[in-house]
């Protein structure tokens, strides 16, 4: 914050005003005379402001009721009205959709809250649509988020501490957390990273998530992201932390953990077999969408014996004239099917899912009828394609490590790919957020977490929250007969 004082003379306070905002067009300046003849002049950004507030209850009563500048704020009907002798604050609420008021010969501004833009509605976001459950989506508005999280969470030790990052955008964000279950210690290294935090421009989470994150080089993220409120409710209580920011709805929630990408909010809401059920589909998915294309390639380069006669007779018929051998085969087919999804999700939606399927369908057809590709690898990736929609906060993850086992596969056989699988599982057992580590409760084990991990127990069961995210109020739900 600047030290440039307020002067007494309105058109030194406009010079000041027009010099900061480097005469921008979008820039609102208005002189008028208010009651007893004094002069005024107010100041805002075109677009941010409710004009018709800004005529009905600041203009209005000021041109027709004003007596005397220390009844201002009996004659303003507004609730934000705010004294400063610093013109660098005026300025910087502007920026934010307040109005700067100044008045001839008076050292003191005003600064006055009227935002209103226009935003987005609350709707079910696209990424994470569910069957039973809410289906309102965190939206662009950081204000309209909070008010979503509190109706989820009416609780007065719900708190919200804002930072503004940023030197250019000055953006801000705000933390979530409930006092007396966040960890505390998480917390405290979350300001700390976020207070080294020294850019130009955040523009959306994304940027927060690669300047705190602990791993940045690391092929799965170590900090959670969502759109849903309730979600964010969800882990909120479990003890982690809510980063919201400004323009965009993706939120940030700290620590997280790997059992987290098999769970979805729906879990909770459905019965606990069917909830089992549906988490063994996903990981089963997630093991298939990574070494079933490297698993075929090994097979048919090196290990033809443990293919059962009649399929490998099939399968070599199918492979009959296609001139690639098997690895390299596999690693076009992986590169078409990523091609193809980026194209299906860049393009205007009224065409990108029928592109992608029209796509996939001809280019497979053609290359097998073209003796490019084989049948039976054409199967393959498309059943790999599939499972790994199944879990698709690890797609990014996915998509390297399937490359990483098709070329062991190829190169080394089976003993390649149990190999790179291990490499795979230490590298993520490796793996800490903010201090607690990435696999627990699995690794280092929990009894009373596994209860909610592949296997989902009743509600009535899960009594205590994660101990390896909050040690010190574990206990969530308690007899009423209880003290």
């Amino acid at each position: 914050m600047g030290d440039i004082l307020i002067s007494k003379k309105i058109e030194k306070n406009r010079k000041n005003i027009i010099e900061k905002f480097n005469n921008s067009s979008d820039l609102e300046l208005y002189e008028f005379e208010g009651g007893k003849k004094k002069k005024f002049f107010i100041s805002y950004i075109d677009g941010l402001i409710d004009q018709d507030l800004l005529d009905r209850d600041v203009l209005g009563p000021i041109i027709d009721d004003f007596e005397d500048i220390k009844d201002l704020k009996k004659t303003i009907k507004v609730s934000s009205l705010k004294e400063t002798n610093n013109i660098e604050e005026i300025i910087e609420e502007i920026t934010y959709g307040s109005i700067g008021l100044f008045v001839d010969g008076t050292d003191l501004g005003y600064i006055i809250e009227l935002r209103k833009w226009n935003k987005r509605s609350i709707e079910e976001p696209d990424a994470e649509t569910v069957v039973r459950g809410p289906k309102e989506g965190f939206i662009e508005d950081l204000g309209s988020n909070r008010v979503l999280l509190r109706r989820k969470i009416r609780n007065e030790n719900l708190v919200f501490e804002d930072y503004i990052l940023g030197e250019q955008t000055n953006t801000k964000i705000s933390l979530a957390y409930i006092v007396g279950i966040v960890n505390e210690d998480v917390l405290e290294e979350l300001r700390r990273r976020i207070n080294k935090i020294n850019i130009d421009a955040i523009l959306e989470t994304g940027y927060i998530e690669q300047l705190i994150d602990d791993r940045p080089y690391s092929f799965l993220t170590t900090i959670g992201d969502t759109q849903k409120p309730d979600v964010v409710a969800g882990r909120i209580l479990e003890g982690r932390i809510a980063i919201f920011c400004d323009g965009t709805p993706h939120v940030l929630t700290i620590p997280k953990l790997f059992i987290e990408n098999i769970q979805t909010s729906e879990d909770y809401y459905t019965t606990s077999p069917y909830s089992t059920f549906l988490r063994i589909i996903r990981v089963f998915s997630l093991f298939i969408s990574i070494v079933l294309p490297g698993f075929y390639v090994a097979l048919q380069t090196f290990h033809q014996e443990m293919v059962p006669t009649v399929l490998l007779i099939t399968m070599a018929g199918a492979r009959e004239g296609v001139p690639f051998p098997a690895m390299v085969e596999a690693l076009l087919m992986t590169i078409v099917l990523d091609v193809i999804k980026e194209s299906g999700i860049r393009l205007p939606r009224s065409v990108g899912s029928a592109v992608s399927i029209v796509g996939a369908l001809v280019l497979g057809e053609a290359a097998v009828e073209a003796g490019l590709i084989s049948a039976p690898m054409v199967i393959i990736i498309a059943t790999t394609a599939i499972a790994e929609f199944t879990v698709p906060t690890l797609v990014e993850g996915i998509s390297i490590y399937r490359l990483i086992i098709i070329i062991l596969g190829g190169v080394m056989g089976l003993y390649g790919i149990t190999c790179g699988l291990v490499v795979i599982v230490v590298q993520i057992i490796s793996l800490d957020s903010f201090g607690i580590p990435y696999t627990s409760p699995m690794a280092p084990v929990d009894k009373e977490g596994l209860k909610d991990t592949v296997v989902r127990f009743p509600l009535k069961r899960l009594i205590f929250r994660p101990r390896s995210i909050e040690r010190r109020n574990i206990t969530r739900q308690r007899d009423k007969g209880m003290k």
